[in-house]
């Protein structure tokens, strides 16, 4: 399965020089191993996609609902997933 997600440009740069080999996401989507994960850079400043995209093949993912990222009520319910990328 192909998950399209944004992806702010500080992170995208990492993730295209190979750096950052992993995301963390709030877990309201499923991501398993095999899928591939569209990531297009989104510029917060002007609410819109910069036309870079790339994608990454999901090798694990870890879920969890111990981190203090999100509102608790939303990790109450989703939990977290960290996604490894190859």
């Amino acid at each position: 399965m192909i998950i399209e997600k944004k992806v702010l440009p500080k992170y995208y740069e990492k993730i295209i020089s190979g750096e950052k080999k992993f995301e963390l996401r709030l877990a309201d989507f499923e991501c398993k191993e095999g899928d591939v994960l569209l990531l297009r850079e989104w510029n917060p400043e002007t609410k819109e996609y910069t036309g870079r995209s790339v994608e990454k093949k999901v090798t694990y993912v870890i879920k969890t609902k111990e981190l203090k990222f999100w509102k608790s009520e939303e990790v109450e319910n989703y939990g977290y997933q960290i996604i490894s990328m190859e």
